[in-house]
């Protein structure tokens, strides 16, 4: 007799297909409400209220039915915890930070780190949570954040990441096996650096619920402080003005994209103050991604907020096909004009002289910068009856290829 060893698993994967019928299901009626609402307006140079409120409706729904996809890939990156590397050393740190996070004492976790020749340690500094912890509340912020699921992520153990790029890409060509190699040009080089910052998150617990040995200490960490870890850095990465934070790439210096210098974010503009162009307002689209050099579009995405995918979701080609789709399973993302969309809430609405879209390759683009190791400091005075608990983490971020992502900008220039 065959025994299903994971009927969790199963169940998650229908209830992801039904949910994607649904949204798919729903697209369709948009489409038909919004064809419908298209030729009332020819005929009658204006659209029947009952139409307009139909597909309002059907509108809020794609928004909420896309918000259930969202939950549900959210669950899926939220495994139980592990019970760490193995190692004997794994399970002395496990151990050890247990007793801390629930009893307060730190002498077994402090002769860990000292034997581990950790720099920092101690009651100011807080202590190291396992590395399975770690990993886990990064394994999830990637899939809560969306700008760190798209960027390059580098891990570090210093306080900076100090990079150089060619502002001109390498200097090369082609010679002959035996021909004297000319002496290349003078590249331009840009040294960049990119400080980790501190965040830092505080829940708190009851020691009724310290006390309980059911009760996974590591995993109820990691819940707490991953979504709200995620939510902070998601917002910096986006509008971020880097001074004790990382860098956004909204706050560069924006310039049309005909004036663009290495330095700056090139823009196309949308054609109308605040609003897309009345005619032909998908153009505009077009002119964004073709601004974006060949080699970046390989990997380019948009990033746009809710209600700008919204607005966008009424569109169409000349030949009359919408230029934005549904994902195809619930893990993937829509797609405007076959590109992915990625949904940023931090992203400004369309207003006049917003950026609201972003397009481009945010791995060759934006970097994310990891310091290694997320300290907790138990703090059982502050808030009595209650335990807080001090959590920090580094990250730091900003553009590193300013040629790899374009903006549209709601202006007429």
């Amino acid at each position: 007799m065959h025994i299903n060893a994971h009927p969790r698993l199963e169940t998650k994967s229908a209830e992801s297909a039904v949910a994607i019928e649904d949204f798919n299901r729903a697209f369709e009626s948009y489409k038909e409400t919004n064809d419908l609402k298209l030729a009332q307006i020819e005929a009658k140079l204006g659209p029947d209220v009952v139409t307009t409120e139909k597909l309002a409706r059907i509108d809020a729904a794609l928004d909420s039915q896309k918000r259930v996809l969202d939950r549900m890939n959210l669950e899926r990156a939220r495994p139980a915890l592990g019970g760490g590397r193995g190692d004997h050393l794994g399970h002395e740190h496990k151990a050890a930070f247990g007793l801390y996070m629930r009893a307060g004492e730190a002498p077994g976790l402090k002769a860990l780190e000292e034997k581990a020749l950790s720099v920092g340690s101690g009651p100011d500094g807080g202590y190291l949570v396992p590395q399975p912890v770690e990993e886990e509340i990064l394994k999830r912020m990637a899939h809560i954040s969306p700008i760190r699921s798209i960027a390059s992520v580098r891990e570090i153990s210093a306080s900076s990441l100090r990079m150089a790029f060619s502002t001109a890409g390498p200097a090369t060509g082609w010679v002959g096996e035996t021909d004297p190699r000319p002496q290349t040009a003078t590249q331009t080089i840009a040294d960049m650096t990119f400080p980790a910052m501190e965040l830092y998150a505080m829940p708190a617990a009851t020691q009724t619920l310290l006390d309980d040995a059911v009760v996974d200490i590591e995993q109820w960490i990691a819940d707490e402080v991953s979504v709200v870890f995620a939510e902070q850095e998601g917002s910096a990465f986006v509008n971020g003005d880097g001074v004790n934070k990382p860098k956004g790439f909204l706050s560069y210096t924006k310039v049309a994209q005909g004036s663009w210098i290495w330095g700056d974010i090139g823009y196309i503009a949308s054609g109308a103050a605040g609003a897309f162009s009345d005619t032909n307002p998908s153009d505009e689209l077009f002119d964004l991604i073709y601004s974006l050099r060949a080699g970046y579009r390989q990997n380019a995405r948009f990033v746009m907020n809710r209600k700008t995918q919204a607005a966008i979701r009424k569109f169409k080609t000349g030949d009359g096909d919408y230029i934005w789709q549904p994902p195809t399973s619930a893990d993937a993302h829509a797609t405007l004009i076959g590109f992915p969309v990625v949904e940023a809430e931090d992203m400004p609405d369309i207003a006049a002289n917003s950026s609201a879209i972003a397009f481009g390759d945010f791995q060759r683009g934006y970097v994310v910068v990891d310091r290694l190791g997320i300290r907790i400091l138990r703090d059982p005075f502050s808030a009595k009856p209650y335990v807080l608990f001090y959590t920090t983490k580094r990250v730091g971020g900003g553009v590193q290829d300013f040629d790899a992502i374009k903006l549209m900008k709601f202006a007429v220039t």
